[in-house]
Order: C-alpha cells, then sequence, then structure tokens
C-alpha cells in the first residue's frame, strides 16, 4: 500500500529539515517541489509531495506521520 502526505512551510530550513526528516524516515520525494507567495503573511510557502509504501491497509485515521 502506497500512502501519501504534502509537506508544507514557510521557505526557511524548517522546511529543508521537515522534508530532511521525511526521507530519512523511509519516504520518497513525489514530483517536483511548489513554490507560492502567501500575500497575506508576506511570505513564500513551499510544498513537497512524498510517498512511502508500508505494510498496513490504509485507515482514514491513520496518522501519515508516523508511518
Amino acid at each position: 500500500m502506497k500512502i501519501y502526505r504534502l509537506l508544507t512551510e514557510d521557505d526557511t530550513s524548517a522546511f529543508c529539515h521537515k522534508v530532511s526528516e521525511a526521507l530519512s524516515n523511509g519516504w520518497e520525494l513525489h514530483g517536483d517541489p511548489t513554490m507560492t507567495f502567501d500575500a497575506a503573511r508576506g511570505v513564500v510557502r513551499c510544498g513537497q509531495a512524498v510517498t512511502k509504501d508500508i505494510d498496513a491497509p490504509y485507515a482514514p485515521d491513520m496518522k501519515l506521520g508516523q508511518q
């Protein structure tokens, strides 16, 4: 079973750390990163999709970040 997450964060080192942590926990990059300007807050936001194969059935209440 493959699960999916979209990691988002302001364009700071925190975003890179969030993605690096996911990769170190077995997640794989899925597609290109994305960036957009949040005009209300005046900051750039980043996003990166990641996927992971797991040996459990999907359940809507599973905590994806803990897989």
